[in-house]
């Protein structure tokens, strides 16, 4: 059964406030108010969020409006704040910790791997450790190193931990709602490169997108494009580019990497019998090649040539002057779909 989701929400159990055009930033804090006003359990911590709103302004307002009882601004030390997150998690507390940069999660990983993702399993159901960890995620701002990893894969290794990653600000809005209303703990990975792109309109009506669906953003016939988070917005381009010399492309939106809803992807392939994966992470053992391996186990037969990844390669991202070369291009996305096309 295909569970891909359109961006529409679900009919509301209210009367919706007008929708306004805002950034994907501007939608997280969003979905942080609409969820605090509506549940007192959820609060929100971490470095610099309350009385300077955070490094990128995500949690701008909220100290003001909740008190730093609910926004609270930490030490900078990333292992307190996981486990933090974890212990008020597991006493019932709904907390949403930033880890302000990507390459901020590695001393948080003890805390998050061997306690977070195992509470469910640990105590056979009796307890969950509803959390989120808020992650801005990836390069393209021209930051120092350790502030832009493409980081997803080692997470989405994890059992026990479901991988978000939004792509537009409607689709934050909505994952951001249900993740912080999932039982078990949910890190979600924010693309910063696009925090501030473009503008949706984004009703702030509390309603929540499903989590553990892909979402197809373009039909097509004749490849499929693969991708997640900031590289959404290239596989769109490339579909373009692609139209204008008569090959249609499928562009698909992962969004929930773990558990991932392989059965949509499977579904377009088998359609098109092509498929191009897009990511910004290096190459090897990237979700990527998960996403491949599991075409080649169980889609062979609807596959007229062999799959193509375009992604980063296999080194550190680099400082800015050759940041966007190393980030996956429309031009590098369309050349592979043509190699789909002219292998078979």
């Amino acid at each position: 059964m295909n569970k891909a989701k359109t961006d529409k929400k679900a009919q509301g159990k209210g009367e919706a406030k007008a929708p306004a055009a805002i950034t994907l930033i501007e939608a997280i804090t969003q979905a942080l108010a609409y969820e605090m006003r509506n549940d007192d359990t959820v609060l929100v911590l971490g470095e610099d969020v309350g009385v300077n709103g955070g490094v990128f302004r995500a949690t701008a307002g909220l100290q003001a409006e909740f008190g730093d009882s609910r926004v609270l601004d930490t030490p900078l030390d990333e292992t307190t704040i996981a486990g933090l997150t974890v212990g008020l998690a597991s006493q019932g507390m709904k907390p949403v910790a930033e880890a302000q940069f990507d390459g901020f999660m590695y001393p948080m990983v003890d805390h998050i791997i061997c306690h977070a993702a195992r509470f469910r399993y640990r105590t056979r159901g009796r307890l969950t450790c509803p959390m989120v960890l808020r992650v801005p995620w990836g390069g393209g701002i021209r930051a120092p190193e350790h502030h832009s990893e493409a980081n997803e894969s080692i997470f989405t290794n994890v059992p026990g931990l479901r991988v978000v990653m939004p792509s537009s600000p409607a689709r934050a809005y909505g994952l951001l709602l249900a993740a912080i209303r999932e039982p078990d703990p949910v890190i979600f990975f924010e693309p910063k490169r696009i925090y501030r792109q473009y503008k949706e309109l984004v009703p702030d009506d509390g309603e929540a997108l499903p989590l553990d669906v892909c979402y197809v953003l373009r039909d097509g016939t004749d490849v499929t494009l693969v991708s997640w988070g900031a590289q959404v917005k290239e596989a769109l381009e490339a579909a373009e580019t692609l139209e204008e010399e008569g090959i249609s492309a499928e562009v698909i939106d992962v969004a929930t990497l773990r558990p991932l809803d392989f059965d949509t992807i499977a579904e377009s392939v088998s359609r098109t019998g092509r498929c191009v994966i897009v990511h910004e992470a290096p190459k090897t053992a990237g979700f990527g090649a998960e996403i491949a391996a599991r075409l080649a186990e169980e889609s062979m037969y609807d596959l007229l040539a062999p799959v193509e990844r375009v992604t980063g390669y296999d080194t550190h991202i680099p400082l800015f002057r050759l940041e966007m070369k190393y980030l996956p291009s429309v031009e590098r996305i369309v050349e592979a779909a043509k190699r789909t096309l002219a292998a078979g």
